[in-house]
């Protein structure tokens, strides 16, 4: 008899389901985008990123906010550096030459997700790291490579993720009745604080997670889990050892996939896909 060689991780049967008139809205770390990009390829109705990655709670609760009231950005919330202008709210990939091309950018899709979370039923939370960097009190969500003495970087406490988002949800619960909350966790490693201070991280948002999945409407799917423990071989990370690999990313869709939805749409999902590759496919002649 072969031993089992893995520790399986149980993903438990959601309480919703997923099929192709569920309107989707995931924001947070790149993980998100991973999972969100399987879920275009399903041809599956989803907002993904609209700020970009985003990685601490505060920013990702801060980005909920703006799309819920339709806030637009402006000029106080710029900066400009090395010939780009970055919005403290946003990842680096909606920087642009100018500030008015910046804000024209940061703002139309804005204003597209605040349509979107208007119609969907499912809001997915990735927090990757408790870590954050304020600059004069706030927390911005990316630094943008400006000088690190502008910044005070420290680690979020559960409490203080907790008090942020438990009266969030309440909010969201009241405004889009139909909506549930998926939170996950990365399993993507933040070194910069070595191992132990990514350990620190991750079981902070693992506590601060416990406390809100309380709430009504609002589950946790075990990502972080699926990679950390089930497939705990550097195989299933890329060569810095910190990022899943396609193949890990799989392993997670797969399974988000059997928590989410019924046969039939997990069949069309993939069929959807084979034939999206098939479209990027490039022939020779």
């Amino acid at each position: 008899m072969m031993p089992n060689l893995t520790t399986p991780v149980v993903a438990p049967q959601l309480p919703f389901k997923v099929d192709y008139s569920t309107g989707i809205v995931s924001l947070g770390s790149c993980f998100a985008d991973e999972i969100g990009a399987r879920l275009q390829e399903g041809d599956f109705h989803v907002e993904q990123n609209p700020f970009g990655a985003l990685y601490n709670p505060a920013s990702i609760a801060a980005a909920v906010r703006r799309l819920m009231e339709d806030r637009e950005i402006g000029m106080e919330d710029l900066v400009e550096h090395e010939g780009l202008w970055h919005s403290w709210h946003h990842h680096g990939s909606f920087s642009r030459r100018t500030a008015e091309e910046t804000l024209a950018v940061c703002n139309d899709r804005m204003h597209q997700a605040h349509k979107a979370l208007k119609e969907a039923s499912l809001l997915m939370v990735t927090f990757g790291t408790a870590w954050v960097f304020e600059k004069e009190g706030e927390i911005v969500a990316n630094c943008h490579k400006l000088p690190p003495q502008m910044f005070v970087r420290r680690r979020m406490t559960v409490e203080e993720i907790t008090a942020l988002w438990q009266p969030l949800l309440h909010e969201l619960a009241a405004y889009y009745s139909a909506l549930n909350v998926l939170f996950t966790v990365s399993p993507i490693r933040h070194m910069a604080d070595g191992a132990h201070g990514n350990q620190l991280s991750k079981s902070t948002l693992l506590l601060a997670v416990d406390e809100l999945v309380g709430n009504t409407r609002c589950h946790y799917f075990p990502s972080y889990e699926i990679v950390l423990d089930e497939l705990r071989d550097y195989r299933f990370y890329d060569e810095k050892m910190t990022h899943p690999t396609s193949v890990a990313v799989d392993v997670v869709w797969e399974r988000f996939q059997r928590a989410t939805m019924l046969p039939a749409i997990r069949e069309q999902a993939h069929y959807n896909a084979k034939q999206h590759k098939r479209e990027q496919h490039i022939p020779l002649h």
